[in-house]
């Protein structure tokens, strides 16, 4: 279903290779009876000898040698030949649902995200893929040992039609009694990549907490839940074990039986030549083999697609929740951004009614308020993340949603009121791969974001390993790297999300003296309840209630305004 002119091509060559092993297999009765002396005891050896005959050939024992020789040979090839490709195509399979999987990922609104626990979806992007692509190889398997007893059920048909039907026909009765093995693997399989997902996602919260668990002594409270799912899973895979060791003992004794069956048949009831009785025991010891293999790669089909099915599964849910971007329009953003009588609503919660609000360019905005009122669902509105339930949201006069939400996006610097930076040096956390940054870029926006002199005295400079989430890097110095992140591909609206809520007073007043420089060439607007932020800002409104109204100055704001001032002359005096 994936790729169907890869497996076409893979089926082709497996076919070629049955065939070039059947062929080579037809001398094989004409060289036990050449060897034995028995051929003229033997129907089926007199007719293959005459048609080599006729063919030029003289069916002597090097000759029958040669033929069988030559033809595994041959089939080993085609086996090569093909078994190359169907290892490029398992490996095409993984990347292929990684890639899928990922691209609807991030094609899905934000919303989708605050839904998914993000250890499931890590879970599919590596293990499933990976079993689901195996399945695959298991899959090709099957249809290659089909084939191949296709190909010895027909050359042993020639030598005995009546003991080839008996033994199929008990082989048939062998796989079905066995299938109930097959089914509880299946079920093994499907308790497996449940609970890999849970464990992942348990795994990748406590991960993400580890600091403030170990510190207050509850990280063995996580470690007991990880162990309990760690075992539930070494249960499931101890039931697939289970299964698939007892397919494997059970198929030797009935293998034995249908062996039995069939010398019985070829001795005692058709008597057939001595030959003949020696072909059918080769061909179908060989076939039944088979026929018990077929069904263990089965069994092992059968405990990977359940990884399978659940990556399928999250693709389309990712593909269900995917934005809709039906604006055209290329963006500009000369005079400012516009909100309408914003509407907005979690469900039943209410967050937004009825807000007006008007941001000029290069102005410097806070929103204050306080925790849950809606301060970081305005940046998602702001940024296209979201959309109103009702109202407008204009872009110098222009609807957000007739503008293509991409082309707007890249005109946008957002920083997360959760700085996580990658466990990288400081250069990738603020390219971030970015094929279009360079080290150049990265260098500028260190500058910009007042964060150039501490990064340019680290001994590494900025290969300096941040180490993981930033730990070690202090709390101001992680804020400017995140901000400088946010400015490498020179945005013209810069979002911030509680930017100085985790910072010492240093800190703070370094930041907001940043952003006051910064909001001379560019439009910030930033979502905060410290009064440091808000007393920096140009313009300062509280939401509450879904609605925003403009921050009346007191005396004491006035004298923080002062303050505000100075800082700013500061700030001027530094960069002059």
């Amino acid at each position: 279903m994936l790729f169907p002119r890869r497996t076409a091509y893979v089926l082709i060559a497996l076919l070629a290779a049955g065939v070039a092993e059947g062929l080579s297999l037809t001398a094989l009765l004409p060289l036990l009876s050449t060897a034995v002396g028995d051929t003229a005891n033997s129907e089926v050896g007199r007719r293959i000898v005459g048609g080599l005959r006729s063919v030029g050939i003289e069916p002597s024992i090097g000759v029958m040698l040669l033929i069988i020789v030559g033809g595994m040979i041959v089939k080993s090839l085609i086996l090569l030949l093909a078994n190359r490709q169907v290892g490029y195509t398992v490996a095409r399979v993984a990347t292929a649902l990684r890639l899928e999987l990922i691209d609807a990922l991030l094609a899905s609104r934000w919303q989708y995200y605050l839904r998914q626990p993000m250890g499931s979806l890590a879970n599919s992007v590596a293990t499933e893929a990976l079993r689901a692509a195996n399945g695959f190889e298991h899959s090709v398997t099957v249809l290659a040992l089909a084939i191949q007893v296709m190909v010895y059920g027909i050359v042993a048909m020639f030598v005995s039609w009546q003991a080839t039907l008996a033994s199929f026909l008990v082989g048939f009765v062998m796989l079905r009694l066995l299938h109930k093995l097959i089914r509880a693997t299946r079920r093994a399989g499907t308790k497996q990549t449940q609970l890999l997902r849970l464990l992942l996602t348990y795994l990748s919260d406590v991960l993400g907490s580890v600091k403030s668990l170990k510190a207050m002594a509850r990280d063995n409270v996580a470690d007991a839940i990880l162990r309990d799912q760690t075992r539930q899973l070494e249960k499931a895979t101890r039931r697939e074990i289970m299964a698939r060791e007892a397919l494997m003992a059970l198929q030797e004794p009935l293998l034995a039986t249908i062996i039995a069956i069939g010398l019985y048949l070829a001795l005692v009831l058709l008597d057939l030549s001595l030959a003949e009785v020696m072909v059918m025991v080769f061909l179908l010891t060989r076939l039944l083999s088979l026929l018990n293999k077929t069904q263990r790669k089965y069994q092992n089909l059968a405990a990977q697609e359940s990884a399978y099915w659940a990556l399928r599964t999250a693709i389309e849910e990712a593909r269900g929740a995917a934005e809709r971007t039906t604006g055209t329009r290329e963006p500009t953003f000369q005079t400012g951004i516009s909100l309408r009588n914003i509407d907005f609503d979690y469900g039943a919660k209410p967050i937004l009614a009825g807000l007006n609000l008007d941001i000029s360019v290069k102005s410097f905005t806070t929103i204050a308020g306080p925790s849950g009122v809606g301060k970081s669902t305005m940046l998602d509105l702001l940024c296209g993340l979201a959309e109103p339930k009702s109202g407008e949201i204009l872009i110098d006069g222009i609807p957000l949603r007739e503008i293509n939400p991409r082309g707007w996006r890249r005109m946008i610097g957002y920083v997360s009121q959760e700085n996580i930076l990658l466990h990288d040096t400081i250069l990738s956390n603020i390219i971030v791969g970015a094929p279009d940054l360079v080290e150049a870029d990265a260098e500028r926006a260190l500058r910009q974001a007042g964060a150039w002199d501490f990064v340019s005295a680290l001994p590494e400079g900025l290969n300096t390993i941040v180490g993981e989430r930033g730990g070690l890097l202090s709390g101001g110095q992680r804020q400017r790297i995140a901000i400088a992140r946010a400015l490498a591909h020179q945005p013209v609206f810069l979002l911030l999300d509680e930017p100085t809520s985790a910072l010492d007073p240093e800190s703070e007043r370094l930041v907001c003296q940043t952003l006051q420089k910064l909001a001379q060439d560019l439009t910030v607007v930033a979502v905060s309840h410290q009064p440091a932020l808000i007393n920096a800002a140009d313009n300062t409104y509280t939401l509450l209630n879904g609605k925003v109204e403009r921050l009346q100055r007191s005396s004491e704001v006035e004298n923080a305004s002062d303050i505000r001032s100075v800082s700013r002359k500061e700030a001027s005096s530094a960069s002059r």
